[in-house]
């Protein structure tokens, strides 16, 4: 496995982590055991970066992984554990109880990265208010870093400069091979302030995978099935794209997720994928997409194709003809 250093605390995480979203009733593995073997296996390969959050299946997510990780004996100091904390807790109370719920559920004694997983668009709390709340957890060690998710700049700033004794550590945003928005300004200011962003979605949900097709998209039941990635309209523009993954992918002797994982590595050294995995098989699929590089004329393939793609999200409605 290929390392990296966290933010610039020096903490060494693996070049690629593992998201375990997935561990909820939306994406269907509910199965203890099932997800033991999954974090058993990213283990066994050398990961030990895991991201979860407090939304993700009530609870469910947090729980698996702290109980995975217990029964498998993984001390606690050989691997970073980071939960999202969303915008509707963000006043001081809540902040504290639900920190203090999230430690219990995932048995652990703090936690390594605690990120603010969206703005609290809702309830409005000012910025000043929940930084420095975040920030007494880190200076009574419930917490040993920050991190936001989802924030444009200008909220970071304004988080950023109400911290008096710590500061951001963590970015996670959106990022894979089709949607690239955080390169026009997220990245670049990553990259100068040594911020390590996990890129949720590396894979586009599974888009990037060479396993879907025009002709065989997510059903109805799946969670992807509303992606607006997946709609044909959209799918066709990407389709050439995947097939240029699968003749890379065959160049390398690779996957084509592995191809599109090692695309994002490449892009940027604070750039740590977090896909999801359903199996023990998908975290060896993803371990193996680092520890080397695709030449500069194979990952400029890929960026030339991928800049021309433009993904629609307003497509449905777009669709819909009025009665």
């Amino acid at each position: 496995m290929e390392y990296t250093s966290l933010g610039r605390t020096g903490v060494k995480i693996s070049r690629i982590g593992l998201g375990v979203w997935q561990f909820s009733e939306e994406w269907g593995l509910t199965d203890y055991q099932k997800a033991k073997n999954i974090i058993a296996k990213a283990i066994e390969v050398g990961l030990n970066f895991f991201d979860t959050a407090m939304v993700y299946g009530d609870g469910l997510s947090e729980n698996m992984l702290g109980k995975a990780l217990r029964e498998l004996g993984v001390k606690r100091d050989e691997i970073i554990v980071s939960t999202k904390i969303p915008g509707d807790f963000l006043s001081p109370h809540d902040i504290q109880k639900s920190v203090e719920k999230s430690l219990e559920i995932l048995g652990l004694n703090y936690i390594d990265v605690l990120l603010v997983h969206w703005p609290p668009c809702w309830h409005n709390v000012p910025t000043y208010v929940y930084a420095r709340a975040l920030e007494k957890l880190v200076k009574i060690g419930l917490v040993k870093y920050l991190g936001l998710s989802n924030f444009p700049i200008e909220l970071v700033e304004s988080f950023r400069g109400n911290l008096a004794s710590v500061d951001v550590e963590v970015f996670q945003y959106r990022y894979n091979l089709i949607e690239r928005w955080i390169e026009d300004e997220l990245l670049p200011y990553a990259e100068a302030s040594k911020i390590t962003i996990q890129a949720w979605s590396p894979i586009a949900k599974g888009a990037l995978t060479g396993k879907y097709t025009l002709e065989n998209l997510p059903k109805f039941r799946d969670v992807r099935a509303v992606e607006p990635i997946f709609h044909p309209e959209n799918f066709s523009r990407i389709w050439p794209l995947i097939l240029k993954l699968r003749e890379i992918s065959e160049k390398y002797s690779k996957k084509p997720v592995q191809i599109a994982l090692n695309w994002l590595i490449m892009s940027s050294p604070v750039v740590v994928p977090i896909p999801g995995a359903k199996d023990p098989l998908q975290v060896e699929e993803f371990a193996e997409a680092v520890g080397w590089r695709m030449d500069a004329r194979s990952w400029l393939e890929l960026e030339e194709m991928s800049n021309n793609i433009r993904i629609q999200y307003s497509v449905d409605y777009l669709s819909y003809k009025p009665i």
